[in-house]
Formats: structure tokens, sequence, C-alpha cells
């Protein structure tokens, strides 16, 4: 359970993010968003973007959890003439804004109403994302990843377009729990290809779909049950491309913080080259509203099953 007055079960969520224009690019077009969600249109539980003043000032956020849960997020957009730019953000901030207010209006707040909610949200955002790519003509074409994770009484519901990744960490295991919805991805399910030959494929970059490309998405949705000192990462390929999963795991179990973690993890994509931005979300979780790990546990990625319209 999230905390309510007077109920000590509390689930509590250090939380940190970066983003980086890395070695090659000359323009940042991904994008994160960490916000507590409260519910209201005027917001005012911690938010952290790329534009926060917090970022050049460095720092740690320890947020507990109300009834209302934590938004974390990664946008890699794609387009030219800033096109991915603004698809990144405009995402961001559609499915931040849009879940705001569907999930505060909500009377009968049920974990799967929040996940519709949570479902409904990226699908907004894909229509507006193509809307404005219809009207500005400087803009066709753009488009963008989402990979978005809504925590809520112990439990993490992701949606997912594109191939930015979501991993949990447990007790020292790490498990990619999104799937990259890409070409090489298709190849190895089908014995095609290598994961290792997909890694190094010049095609590794081709979607089978992205936000705002078309005007309507299928939004991958799958949850996983919390445990105490589990860790979650989100982030864009220009992480997992020069960094693999070893180094990942290792550099955020050895980091004291997720802030530190985040910034450990970017320099390490730009000494590896920086061939593309960089944008990390971590996430420890803490407290006595959810379980420890115990016998029978496991990373398995699982499907949320939406009520038929």
């Amino acid at each position: 359970m999230s905390s309510f007055p007077g109920d000590d079960r509390k689930v509590e969520v250090s939380v940190w993010g970066r983003t980086d224009v890395g070695q090659v690019r000359s323009e940042n077009q991904d994008a994160f968003i960490v916000a507590e969600l409260r519910g209201s249109s005027e917001n005012d539980g911690f938010l952290l973007g790329p534009d926060s003043p917090e970022l050049a000032e460095g720092g740690e956020a320890r947020v507990s959890l109300g009834t209302k849960g934590l938004l974390l997020l990664v946008a890699d957009g794609m387009g030219g003439a800033a096109g991915g730019a603004v698809a990144s953000r405009l995402a961001a901030s559609v499915i931040t804004e849009t879940l705001e207010a569907a999930w505060g209006r909500e009377r009968v707040q049920t974990p799967a109403r929040f996940a519709q909610h949570l479902h409904e949200a990226v699908e907004e955002a894909n229509r507006r994302v193509h809307e404005r790519a219809s009207q500005r003509p400087e803009l066709a074409g753009m488009g963008t990843t989402a990979t978005v994770a809504g925590i809520l009484d112990g439990v993490v519901y992701l949606a997912q377009v594109g191939d930015s990744r979501a991993y949990l960490i447990r007790e020292g295991e790490m498990v990619q729990i999104t799937r990259d919805q890409s070409m090489v991805q298709e190849l190895v399910e089908q014995g095609a290809m290598t994961r290792e030959e997909a890694e190094k494929s010049v095609h590794r970059s081709v979607l089978l779909q992205a936000l705002g490309t078309e005007p309507h998405v299928d939004v991958a949705l799958t949850y996983h049950q919390l445990r105490r000192g589990d860790e979650l990462v989100l982030c864009s390929d220009g992480l997992t491309g020069p960094v693999d999963d070893a180094e990942i795991v290792r550099t955020v179990g050895d980091a004291s913080t997720p802030a530190a973690a985040c910034d450990e993890l970017v320099a390490l994509a730009n000494e590896r080259g920086g061939p593309d931005n960089i944008s990390v979300v971590v996430a420890r979780i803490h407290g006595t509203g959810v379980a420890p790990t115990g016998p029978g546990d496991d990373l398995k990625r699982r499907t949320f099953e939406l009520d038929a319209p």
C-alpha cells in the first residue's frame, strides 16, 4: 500500500534522471520526466525534467508516495529540423498532463483504472504528436519512443512504444522488462539473428513503431510486483548502445545514490564515444509498503490485460 494518514506502510522511492547530448549529435532529442502524481492540474509534487535547475545543481530526491503514485518516463525523439526534440518533449508533457488530469478525476481508483489511464495517456500523446506533425510541414515524419513507468501501491506498470528500455534490478540480477519494438528484435525472436549480432547490426535502430508517425499505435502494457531494494532503470539507446547490461547493473549497484548512478552511466556512454543522445532515470524502492524479496519471486515480464471497452 502507499502511505495514508496514520499509516506507516510507506512506499518510498529514491530517484533521479539525467539527459546528455552525447559526443556526436548537435542537438539533444531525448526527454525524460520524473513526476509525483498529485491528481490536480496544478501539481505541486516533485517534478524533474530536462530543463529542471536541480540538474545543474546536483542533488537527490526521495519521494514518499501518496495514493496517486509516481511517473517515470524516457522518450527518444527522431526527425530532422528539430522534429525529434519537439516530438519527445511534446509526448512527455502530454503523457504527464493527461495522466495527472484523468487519474485525478477518477472516482474508482483501482490498479486496473490506473493502468488504463496510463495506456490512454500514451495513446493521447501519439495523437497529439501526429497532429502536430500533420499541421507543420517542417515537422513531417517526426516521432518518438516512449517508455513510461507508473508506480502505484508497490507495483510498476509499464507502457511502451519503441525501443527505449526499462530494466529491473533485484539482488544484483538485472532483467530487461520491456521488449524492443525493433526489426532486429523480431529477427532475434525468429531465430534469424543472435542477440550479439543484433547489438552490432546497422539496422538496430529501425523501429516497428513510434509515437506520432501513424494515427494509431499499439501500446505494450506490462507490470511487475516490486520488492524492497529493487532498482528500476529507464534509458534511451544512447546508453544501451555503448554500455552493456553487465556494466549498467554494476554501475547502478556500486553508486551511492540514483543521482550518482545517472552521472556515472552518462559519463561511461560518453567515454565510449557518445554516439547518440543519452537519457537515464534510476529509481530505488524502499519502505515498509513493499515486501522484501522472498521465495517464489521472479522478474518475469507480465502483460497487463485491459478490460474490453
